[in-house]
């Protein structure tokens, strides 16, 4: 299989990046700790799993309203991003348990939900991860032609009002996910840098049994079982990706597009001006780090830095050793970036995607960082 010459700068920076891993693993040497998760870390899948499956026990137990049915499906879609968040992604990453089989079971969660966690891993930890706001490689910045995400993208002249209808782009992500998404990517020849890529048939049929069941879970059992009419079944079932689809498309947008970070591009030959890891400083911000309870339930997410860094790091740990990455950073003069509100973030995300849908090309790096 083929894969797309793209290289990064083999001498960049070493100096920040020997340090910045040396203390960090010193940290957690320092404090006997282990890098995956913790006690907090299976009381919080609990929590997550118990905030989905109750609403969704009590809602087919036929004894609500129809008003308390729908407060259900609220906190369903809520649940089902926290589960995205604070324990599928860490699975997938590999970052929950040291035991394959343990994290392969717990990221089957995001089978259960109708995404194909094989895909993601591909184009999520290998891709994004690898080739960080990348145009023409990095699948997160071409979520949907709505969106132009990226100041090489096609420029279309709609998209001058794309920070306008933003919110409902993002609210339909998840539906995209199970009807759209996964089959756009099995199907495709060329996949980020791969070229003819192939997939095993035994994760074709999983992607198409996984949508299956997520769907006779979350829409045919309550239209078989619940004394409601079809519509409002159907209000349900929207209700809960419409909320889940916002709050997890707001969230990833808020770490790579965003006014501080960059869109570097290879050269005639395919190098990166920078050494992976500053490449991944570079394109990459942390958000609203001091609030506890948003970090709790992201999953660390928006210590976005620590994550491309630390991937295989479980997420509690991320506000710890943030610490450490932004002070190794600053003695060597290599940026991060940090939006320290929520609403900042957000009207930063927003700005970004006015000039953008404005055709300007903001943040495209060219030269290296100086070691």
């Amino acid at each position: 299989m083929a894969v797309r010459a793209v290289t990064f700068a083999s001498h960049d920076c070493d100096r920040f990046v020997e340090d910045v891993k040396t203390r960090v693993a010193d940290y957690f040497d320092t404090n006997h700790l282990g890098i995956k998760a913790n006690a907090a870390m299976v009381i919080k899948t609990i929590i997550m799993v118990g905030a989905l499956v109750g609403p969704y026990a009590l809602i087919m137990s036929n004894q609500l309203p129809g008003w308390a049915m729908l407060a259900c499906c609220v906190v369903m879609g809520v649940a089902m991003a926290g589960i995205g968040f604070s324990v599928s992604h860490d699975a997938l990453h590999g970052a929950y348990s040291s035991s394959p089989r343990l994290n392969a079971a717990i990221g089957f969660t995001f089978d259960l939900l109708g995404a194909s966690g094989y895909m993601w891993k591909i184009t999520h930890n290998v891709i994004h991860h690898t080739y960080t706001n990348i145009h023409g490689i990095d699948e997160d910045l071409e979520v949907t032609p709505l969106l132009r995400l990226s100041p090489l993208a096609k420029h279309r002249p709609f998209q001058r009002y794309q920070h306008l209808y933003a919110l409902p782009a993002y609210s339909m992500s998840t539906l995209n996910w199970i009807f759209v998404k996964d089959f756009d990517l099995f199907s495709r020849k060329d996949l980020g840098p791969y070229l003819d890529k192939k997939h095993p048939g035994a994760q074709i049929a999983l992607m198409v049994f996984s949508k299956l069941f997520s769907l006779t879970w979350m829409l045919v059992l309550p239209l078989l079982v619940l004394d409601v009419a079809w519509w409002q079944v159907l209000v349900g079932f929207l209700v809960v990706h419409l909320i889940g689809g916002t709050i997890l498309g707001v969230i990833f947008q808020l770490a790579h597009v965003v006014e501080q970070t960059s869109h570097p591009v290879p050269d005639d030959l395919g190098r990166m001006p920078n050494g992976w890891l500053v490449h991944e400083m570079l394109t990459t911000a942390n958000f609203c780090v001091g609030n506890r309870l948003l970090t709790w339930y992201v999953g660390g997410l928006n210590h976005q830095i620590e994550h491309h860094l630390f991937p295989k790091t479980c997420s509690v740990h991320y506000p710890a050793i943030s610490v450490i990455v932004r002070q190794v950073a600053t003695e060597h003069g290599i940026p991060y970036h940090h939006n320290p509100t929520f609403a900042g973030a957000f009207g930063s995300h927003l700005k970004m995607l006015q000039r953008l849908g404005a055709d300007e090309s903001p943040n495209i790096v060219r030269a290296a960082v100086a070691a």
